[in-house]
C-alpha cells in the first residue's frame, strides 16, 4: 500500500471520528426529549473507530489520532519515516470533520461556538470543574491504557478479526470515564479541529491535549514491548 494512500485513508478515518463523536456530543447529547447524553456520545466515539478499524485498518492501519501513531512507533510497530506524515493527515482530517459539524451546527438558530464546541478542557473549562492536574492524569492513563488495548487487540498472539471491537469498546469505557473531567481527549487530532473553531480558551489548553495523550501513549509502547519479550530458558 503507498503512503499516499495510507495518509487518504488516515484522513477520512479521523475526518469520521470527528464529525461521528464531536458530532454526537454537539448536536445530540442534550437533544430536547431524546438527547443521547453522556452514555450515548461514549458510544458514538467508539462507534467511530470500530467501523473505521474494519473500514481503512487494512489500509492504513486506522490509527485517526497522533498518539496512536506515536505508541505503535514506541511499541516498535510503526515506522520513523511515517510518523510526521500520518500526523499531519490526522489533523487534517480532524480539522476538516470539525469545519463541517460547525457548517451544521450554525444552521440552527442560537448556536454559539463560543460555548464549547465540545472542546477538551481543564479548570473551569472541565465539565466537572476538575483541576490542571487531575486532567493531566487522567489523559496520560486513559492514553496509557488505550494503547495497551490498541497493541495488545493487535497481537500477533491474539485472537484474529476482534481487534476492532476491543478497540471501540475501549475508547467507549475511556470516554464513560473521562468526559466529566476533560470532556475525554486521549487523541491531540480531535482536540485540535474543534478547539480551531472554539477560537478562546480551548486554543490556550490546547497544549495539554497534546502532551499529555502522547506522554501516556509512548509509555505504552514501552510497556508493552516487554510483554512482547521472549522469555530464555
Amino acid at each position: 500500500m503507498t503512503l499516499t494512500k495510507k495518509l487518504g485513508a488516515e484522513f477520512i478515518g479521523t475526518f469520521w471520528l470527528v464529525l461521528g463523536g464531536c458530532g454526537s456530543a454537539v448536536l445530540s447529547a442534550t437533544f430536547p426529549d431524546v438527547g443521547i447524553g453522556l452514555l450515548g456520545v461514549s458510544l458514538a466515539f467508539g462507534l467511530t473507530v470500530l467501523t473505521m478499524a474494519f473500514a481503512i485498518g487494512h489500509i492504513s492501519g486506522c490509527h485517526l489520532n497522533p498518539a496512536v501513531s506515536f505508541g505503535l512507533w514506541s511499541g516498535g510497530r510503526f515506522p520513523t519515516a511515517e510518523l510526521g506524515p500520518y500526523i499531519v493527515a490526522q489533523v487534517a482530517g480532524g480539522v476538516t470533520g470539525a469545519a463541517i459539524l460547525y457548517v451544521i451546527a450554525s444552521g440552527q438558530t442560537g448556536f454559539d461556538v463560543t460555548a464549547g464546541f465540545a472542546s477538551n478542557g481543564y479548570g473551569e473549562h472541565s465539565p466537572g470543574g476538575y483541576s490542571l492536574t487531575a486532567a493531566l492524569v487522567t489523559e496520560i492513563v486513559m492514553t496509557f491504557m488505550f494503547l495497551v488495548i490498541i497493541l495488545g487487540a493487535t497481537d500477533k498472539r491474539a485472537p484474529a478479526g476482534l481487534a476492532p471491537i476491543a478497540i471501540g469498546l475501549g475508547l467507549t469505557l475511556i470516554h464513560l470515564i473521562s468526559i466529566p473531567v476533560t470532556n475525554t481527549s486521549v487523541n491531540p487530532a480531535r482536540s485540535t479541529g474543534v478547539a480551531i473553531f472554539q477560537g478562546d480558551w480551548a486554543l490556550s489548553q490546547l497544549w495539554l491535549f497534546w502532551v499529555a495523550p502522547i506522554i501516556g501513549a509512548i509509555l505504552a509502547g514501552i510497556v508493552y514491548r516487554w510483554f512482547e519479550t521472549e522469555e530464555k530458558t
